[in-house]
């Protein structure tokens, strides 16, 4: 997390976070999409100048710390037709909309808006967004696979 806050924190323009402060008012409950609003140029600070592999680049960096979901809208999100580059969102027509919902914000906050905020204020979302992904890793099988088979006697 330390490493993530630090790489925002290089960011040149705060476009970012204007566009997770206009995901954060219009869809509250969607912690999710307000960070792949956040981070959707992750991949451009990771490896400058990597043209369009910057959204599969920062989906990659960012599906063990957040998830699955997170990385799958930043992927999507980065593609000219919203796909990802594999023909469709993968994830069902709620994150379809999610995307274009996404682009939308992204399109608003290129022109001067209201005050984003400060970078500070998403450590707690990401930090909750890290933990239930972490939680919902572990909670596949939080015992293991099974060994050997149960039989039963008399």
């Amino acid at each position: 997390m330390v490493e993530l806050m630090e790489l925002l924190r290089g960011s040149p323009d705060d476009r970012a976070l204007r566009t997770a402060a206009l995901l954060r008012r219009s869809h509250p409950a969607d912690k999710e999409l307000q960070l792949a609003g956040l981070l959707h140029d992750v991949g451009r600070m990771l490896r400058p100048g990597d043209g369009v592999r910057h959204a599969v680049l920062a989906a990659q960096a960012l599906r063990p710390l957040l998830g699955d979901r997170v990385a799958l809208l930043i992927r999507a999100a980065g593609t000219a037709d919203g796909t990802g580059g594999s023909g469709g969102p993968g994830g069902g027509p709620d994150d379809a909309e999610a995307v274009a919902t996404l682009h939308r914000a992204r399109e608003a906050a290129g022109a001067s808006g209201p005050d984003a905020g400060v970078l500070e204020d998403w450590r707690p979302l990401l930090e909750l967004v890290a933990a239930g992904s972490c939680r919902a890793a572990n909670a596949i099988d939080p015992l293991g696979p099974p060994r050997g088979s149960i039989t039963r006697t008399g």
